[in-house]
């Protein structure tokens, strides 16, 4: 089998770009320890810390968001362009670069651009519909297209042809046994082993909607026998103020960093829509109450519909979450433990836990086909 010497890795700006690169790095590390991993970042993303806090080597690059509409910023594309792909390609000549693998983000456009002009194999990873921008101007070059879900090659027309390898999730969710950890779980978080676990978050920012709705049902919800594991948000300035005195646990938090623990722990998800949380949410056979982002193209509807079609889950409209919706229809649905274990089965069922191994496959035809 071809080896993998040196991989650049493209991919930033958000947690959905980023999370799925690091886990894709872990893979290829885990199969060949001393394989070189390169990734490309910007000043301004998520990446500037998370990627050396995770040991690999971060490289950053001009990279500038790609303008929407004739402006100031649309003259200075092109040059702006150049310089970063000449940055980028000459990091992939320092390292010796195999190949590059593309998560999304505008620093994967100097990335593709780069490849393509070193003529090195391309494999673009996506995920969300509709296709990102860097993605669709990269899908223009000769490349591999990895694909997260199932349902995207028929409801996308430009990844028809692609590759469905599922979304690189970190071990510690892959390969999580939530029955086993459940216990493990609640101790270490603060929570009661035996009671039914609401689990709420809204990414890593938080969504104050839900935080406010599942705050002002809180007398309601531990008053029905549950208690709440509550992650807030890092990065959100809104109070969110719980009552005291509550008869089952309410445990608020601004971050939780071992995400498989708060899985583990619970029974229910209540969470928006985006992709990294639909995949993880799905593979870990959780049932969940999604409630997407009301804005831009529903793509937080089309991310979760395919498992809430499958049974997995239910929505919520942003518009319609309240503590009158969550005494109405969420209440219920933690007090009836035979619907839950269906919902979770057929989460499950849809889920994917070897993304990772899946893209490595992927990148290693590449590499081979082109005779890197």
């Amino acid at each position: 089998m071809t080896q993998l010497r040196s991989v650049v890795l493209a991919g930033g700006g958000t947690g959905g770009h980023v999370y799925p690169l690091l886990a894709f790095a872990d893979c290829l590390r885990r199969h060949e320890p001393d394989v070189r991993i390169t990734c490309l970042g910007t000043e301004k993303g998520l990446e500037k810390d998370l990627v050396p806090a995770a040991g690999y080597d971060l490289r950053m690059v001009p990279a500038h968001q790609l303008p929407r509409k004739v402006n100031l910023d649309l003259i200075k594309t092109g040059p702006r362009m150049m310089r970063a792909t000449k940055v980028t390609r000459g990091i992939m000549d320092e390292v010796d670069a195999q190949a590059v693998v593309g998560f999304g983000g505008y620093v994967s456009v100097p990335a593709y651009l780069g490849a393509w002009r070193r003529k090195t194999p391309m494999v673009i990873f996506e995920f969300n519909d509709p296709i990102g921008v860097a993605n669709r101007l990269g899908m223009r070059f000769d490349h591999k297209l990895a694909v997260g879900f199932p349902h995207l090659p028929q409801q996308v027309p430009g990844l028809k042809d692609g590759t469905v390898t599922g979304v690189p999730l970190r071990t510690g969710i892959s390969q999580l046994d939530r029955a086993a950890r459940k216990a493990e779980a609640r101790a270490k978080l603060g929570l009661d082993p035996d009671r039914t676990t609401l689990f709420v978050f809204g990414a890593s920012q938080g969504a104050n909607s839900i935080n406010q709705a599942v705050a002002g049902a809180a007398a309601s919800l531990t008053g029905s026998g549950a208690q709440v594991l509550h992650v807030i948000g890092a990065r959100r300035d809104e109070p969110v103020e719980v009552p005291a005195n509550l008869p089952a646990k309410y445990i608020t938090m601004p971050f939780l960093n071992e995400m498989e623990l708060g899985y583990a722990a619970a029974d229910l998800v209540l969470c928006r829509g985006g992709a990294m949380t639909c995949a993880e949410v799905a593979a870990v056979g959780l049932p969940a109450v999604y409630v997407p982002l009301p804005w831009g193209n529903r793509e937080q509807y089309k991310n979760a519909g395919p498992v809430v079609a499958a049974g997995g889950g239910l929505f919520c409209d942003d518009a319609d979450i309240s503590p009158q919706w969550i005494e109405r229809e969420l209440i219920p649905l933690l007090r009836d433990p035979a619907r839950l274990t269906d919902m979770g089965a057929a989460a499950l069922a849809f889920g994917r836990r070897d993304g990772d191994e899946a893209l490595r496959r992927l990148t290693i035809e590449a590499v081979a086909e082109a005779g890197k």
